[in-house]
């Protein structure tokens, strides 16, 4: 089975969209397998291997949930309280009178009402190695989102404005940046060397080039939505090739690395108490058809034979997805350094392998 997936894998990198994937799988903890395939630069005919690192795009979600869920652990905040207990700005607009606050489990769970950022925050990225402040983008863009789209938990809309609330409210009780409490939290302890909110100089030497087919439904929309001199490096026969940017907006995309490190994230999230208590990850794993019973931090869930929880990323030049099996401590984690997202039957070929 492992062998009929690596020809398919093969197979559609060499059709040069995406001109890589790679793909790790962890199963009880344990690292069982981490491959690259096919060209991390296809320009200058770079392979991707072990090391090669992608943008995570909104899989950065997934850490940012877990960054809130400690802190309620431990007693820093309660995520069944008011955004705006957190928050003295946060300020917005009910549809009606007889309104209950947006909670931080809202957001975690994408039913605040709060509206997406999408398409805009597509063009919210920059060149320069540069974190920049996020509680001050906040402040920022949600006068412009302040219309809240339906009652507080009535309703599933997703929205990057939440987590880009949820990193203002990590930032406000913790008097740490984001990006640091999630790197000093969640990175460090996993040992995830290789990724960051920035490229760092080990990570630079393997860094995938993000890419973007010409012949895609998307590509009449880059000019109004991206500085397309920032972003092009250059043009190949039917491929767009971009140089390195960064998003504005960490929280709900910031993240940068391989993997094999996103393998990492799933062992510690399915085994053991090294990020949160089996208690809490039991009300992280909830799942259900009503609105009240969505997971927090993952936007996507089902039942094959086992309950699944999934994540996926995509913006300029990159695609991912994730996807863990709790009852079976299995977990799969697919990079890709193109624009075009990446199937669900790849996840699911990939899950009905007995690792």
């Amino acid at each position: 089975m492992i062998s009929m997936l690596e020809a398919q894998l093969q197979k559609l990198v060499s059709r040069g969209n995406p001109p890589s994937i790679s793909l790790s799988v962890v199963k009880k903890g344990e690292l069982v397998y981490n491959r690259a395939f096919g060209l991390a630069d296809g320009p200058n005919q770079i392979r991707a291997n072990a090391d090669t690192v992608y943008h995570w795009w909104s899989l950065t979600k997934v850490p940012t949930a877990i960054a809130i869920l400690q802190l309620h652990e431990r007693g820093k905040l309660d995520i069944n309280e008011p955004v705006s207990r957190y928050l003295t700005y946060f300020d917005v607009e009910y549809p009606s009178h007889a309104r209950s606050e947006i909670t931080v489990r809202q957001l975690l769970k994408h039913t605040s009402g709060l509206a997406d950022t999408i398409p805009a925050m597509i063009g919210w990225i920059h060149a320069e190695d540069e974190i920049y402040d996020q509680t001050k983008l906040v402040r920022q863009y949600l006068p412009a989102y302040k219309r809240v789209k339906f009652e507080p938990g009535s309703k599933f809309l997703y929205s990057n404005l939440g987590y880009m609330v949820l990193g203002a409210i990590i930032e406000e009780i913790t008097d740490l940046t984001y990006e640091s409490y999630v790197i000093e939290n969640i990175l460090r302890p996993l040992k995830m060397d290789k990724t960051h909110f920035l490229y760092l100089p080990e990570m630079q030497q393997n860094q995938a080039v993000g890419s973007h087919p010409l012949f895609n439904i998307y590509t009449p929309l880059l000019p109004f939505l991206l500085d397309m001199r920032m972003l092009m490096r250059e043009r190949v026969k039917g491929t767009y090739w971009f140089n390195r940017v960064y998003i504005d907006t960490t929280p709900p995309s910031g993240l940068i690395g391989t993997a094999e490190d996103a393998a990492r994230l799933m062992a510690g999230l399915l085994n053991g108490e090294a990020l949160i208590s089996e208690n809490t990850k039991m009300m992280m794993h909830t799942k259900g058809d009503r609105i009240t019973q969505r997971p927090l931090g993952w936007a996507e869930y089902g039942e094959d034979e086992h309950a699944w929880f999934q994540h996926r990323g995509g913006g300029p030049g990159f695609a991912s997805v994730m996807r863990i099996y709790p009852d079976n401590a299995l977990g799969m984690v697919i990079f890709a350094n193109s624009t075009s997202s990446i199937g669900n039957h790849f996840i699911e070929q990939v899950s009905r392998i007995p690792w």
